[in-house]
């Protein structure tokens, strides 16, 4: 069963995360040189894994991030763990549709410019995105609407993909993994309900999410539990829930464990918990581990944080905090964004000075892959922040900072969507969607996301009554 990458990409991508993560630096450089010698196929590969993770961690390394979530929470700084909402169901719903919304006009937004997440002819992700656009007109940039699908300048920084996403064709939300993921984290809860576990992750996977529909950690983990667990016996495997070694799942042969797969996940469990961000958070964890570790388990646990807070504060810079009071301040996630925190501070928190702040961001965490848990939770921030609650801000400021464009673009845009309200999203926005999402998956092709925030607040009901384990 193929994975991700190559075996030699593979080899390459695991060697940087372990250099990222804290391993001994000449060890790691004395097993690389061996082991490019040793191993030609992706067999060698697997037979020399255990060998690779074995590299001991670096004794000056000044970050400490576990896994388990006892021990995250007892690295988490003080804070008010649950906050207060109307007991008010239209204006809940009117909030859950607006995180609907949000996450699909922030990701149709960020999809066309998703492949300029690299450098090109000496461009930077964020400047190949300015010069696209000012190309066009220069009342173009900053962004201010869904990306046209052509630029003159298209030769130099790249042409745009995902036609049913620039502003000449979108009709709807066309299927994309920011916008599947949290069609199924819904489903999990529909199905399971609060007592979830990475068991009910995993066969919502097997049995709703193609294998082809998944890209760097997720396609680690699923090829895993294909090899590990047996599938054939569909019954027995519905009859769990079964203990899953996640330890295992979201390491092996999986150099993405830190990459930005979790944190895309979160939303739905967010949505699940208004005002109740440990909950989130611990939600978030559950589906995160199956998949990756430390700063890739944060990342989601952060961003659900993030959502659940936003039902019930205003303030943006009050909505991270709550975020990231979710994870261990001696994370590294914890760190780089306490960073950005600073760095809006630095400029006011200016609107205007977002191209100060996100050459800033560049400088700090660039060193990190594109598609990093770390770097891209950075840009969020910086549009949360920086937006100040102005929906087409927030979203457009997230996918201007370049890198896993889509991805930011949702994710912030969920985060905003809670804290406006559907009905206070500016109409030129949302109404190039219809009110219709194509996620790709069954029973959710095509749906209204109207609909989809009515099951939303079916489910924070469900919770709310207690309700456990049924299918």
């Amino acid at each position: 069963m193929p994975g991700w990458q190559s075996y030699t990409e593979l080899l390459r991508d695991e060697f940087t995360q372990l250099r990222e993560e804290g391993r001994d630096l000449r060890a790691i450089a004395e097993l690389e040189e061996a082991l490019s010698q040793m191993i030609d196929s992706e067999e060698g590969l697997e037979d020399h894994w255990s060998q690779i993770q074995a590299v001991p961690s670096f004794s000056n390394f000044k970050f400490y991030e576990p896994n388990n979530l006892n021990d995250i929470r007892r690295l988490r700084i003080d804070t008010e763990r649950e906050l207060k909402i109307p007991n008010d169901e239209s204006w809940l719903y009117d909030r859950l549709y607006g995180a609907w919304l949000g996450r699909c006009i922030g990701c149709a937004l960020g999809k066309p410019v998703e492949g300029f997440m690299e450098s090109q002819n000496g461009i930077s992700s964020k400047d190949r995105i300015k010069r696209y656009l000012e190309a066009i007109s220069p009342s173009e940039y900053p962004l201010n609407y869904y990306f046209p699908i052509h630029s003159p300048a298209e030769d130099i920084v790249g042409k745009v993909d995902c036609a049913p996403s620039t502003r000449e064709y979108i009709k709807f939300m066309e299927t994309d993994d920011d916008i599947r993921y949290t069609v199924l984290g819904q489903m999990i809860l529909q199905g399971t309900g609060q007592d979830f576990t990475p068991w009910d992750v995993a066969a919502t996977w097997i049995f709703r999410l193609p294998y082809g529909f998944v890209c760097t950690a997720e396609t680690q983990a699923y090829r895993n539990l294909v090899i590990k667990y047996d599938f054939h016996a569909g019954a027995q495997w519905l009859n769990g829930p079964q203990e899953i070694d996640c330890d295992w799942t979201s390491t092996f042969l999986n150099p993405y464990r830190e990459w930005i797969g979790a944190q895309i996940r979160a939303d739905s469990y967010g949505y699940a918990a208004p005002g109740k961000p440990e909950l989130a958070a611990e939600f978030a964890w559950r589906d995160a581990r199956l998949t990756h570790v430390k700063n890739g388990i944060y990342g989601e646990m952060f961003v659900s944080a993030m959502i659940a807070a936003a039902f019930a504060l205003e303030d943006p810079l009050d909505i991270v905090e709550a975020g990231l009071a979710e994870i261990p301040k001696t994370s590294r996630l914890y760190s780089d964004l306490r960073k950005v925190i600073g760095i809006c501070k630095k400029y006011n928190l200016e609107y205007n000075k977002f191209e100060e702040v996100l050459e800033e961001i560049y400088t700090l965490v660039g060193h990190y892959h594109p598609v990093h848990t770390i770097s891209n939770a950075a840009l969020v921030v910086a549009a949360l922040i920086l937006g100040r609650g102005n929906f087409e801000r927030v979203v457009t400021l997230a996918v201007m900072g370049g890198w896993d464009t889509d991805c930011n673009g949702a994710t912030a845009g969920s985060i905003v969507g809670v804290m406006a309200g559907a009905s206070k999203i500016p109409k030129k926005w949302k109404d190039p969607l219809n009110d219709t999402l194509y996620s790709g998956l069954a029973d959710y092709h095509p749906i209204a996301i109207s609909e989809c925030a009515k099951r939303s607040i079916a489910i924070v009901k469900k919770i709310k009554k207690g309700a456990r384990r049924g299918r």
